[in-house]
């Protein structure tokens, strides 16, 4: 667990925030038709690298990308591969960067030309569990108030969580404690603290919420084929608003 009180700390996590978010936006910028994924990660990875940041996948687990790149039934940890981007796919960009110590986790769904209004209704409905997760997320709330408004939100749209994904602590390394889950179950009762860093993640189906581990061993996959969006940010806890170091500059 990671908490953070000095300014120097905030500053150093606000850092690597923008690093996280520029690269998810020059990412979402380049994603277009016919390119790889295997393309996409190069653009993510020179950005990490010109602003003086390491891929955190890489240097934890030995990822093999710099970036998790996830395609329509992807839900997280997608491999960078050869396969172009085909018209109307959903894109999930899922970028976590270390910096002088620090590591930031941010994503965000996105859905290539044409959008149809199965995967726009998809993306906003994951957009806005986010938005309401962060609305609750304070010090003294249990995680578990965090998942119940996610899981309402998800379902309120008709579509279903994935229970088995969830936020978690960031910070120091990319997995830390607490969990923070997309759903209310009394066991997840760790109260939010002020100075704890998390990311909160909305990961949601248009299916029944099951998941599989494909042939790479690290991408997941929805086991239904049903598409999949995720939205991710890293933030700081405090007694009001969480402050959020990894906003990006466009609406999704």
């Amino acid at each position: 667990m990671t908490i953070v009180t000095q300014p120097e700390e905030i500053s150093a996590l606000r850092e690597i925030g923008e690093i996280v978010a520029g690269t998810i936006q020059t990412m979402a910028d380049a994603a277009k038709p016919g390119m790889s994924t295997v393309q996409l990660d190069e653009i993510g990875a020179e950005y990490m690298q010109q602003h003086g940041a390491k891929s955190a996948p890489k240097l934890v687990y030995d990822f093999p990308g710099a970036t998790c790149l996830s395609v329509n039934a992807g839900t997280v940890h997608g491999v960078p591969n050869d396969r172009p981007l085909q018209p109307g796919d959903l894109l999930t960009i899922d970028v976590t960067a270390e910096q002088h110590g620090f590591i930031a986790d941010a994503a965000i769904t996105i859905q290539l030309p044409p959008e149809t209004e199965a995967g726009q209704r998809l993306i906003g409905a994951a957009w806005s569990a986010l938005q309401k997760a962060l609305s609750v997320a304070r010090a003294g709330t249990p995680v578990n108030a965090v998942g119940r408004v996610v899981d309402r939100e998800v379902r309120r749209h008709g579509f279903t969580v994935i229970p088995q994904l969830t936020g978690h602590g960031v910070g120091r390394t990319i997995h830390e404690d607490p969990t923070v889950p997309n759903f209310y179950h009394r066991r997840y009762n760790q109260l939010l603290t002020d100075g704890m860093v998390v990311a909160i993640e909305p990961i949601i189906s248009a299916g029944n919420g099951r998941i599989i581990t494909e042939k790479d061993g690290w991408t997941i996959s929805t086991a239904d084929g049903a598409l999949s969006a995720h939205f991710e940010h890293t933030v700081i806890i405090t007694p009001e608003k969480p402050i959020i170091i990894t906003r990006q500059r466009r609406k999704l």
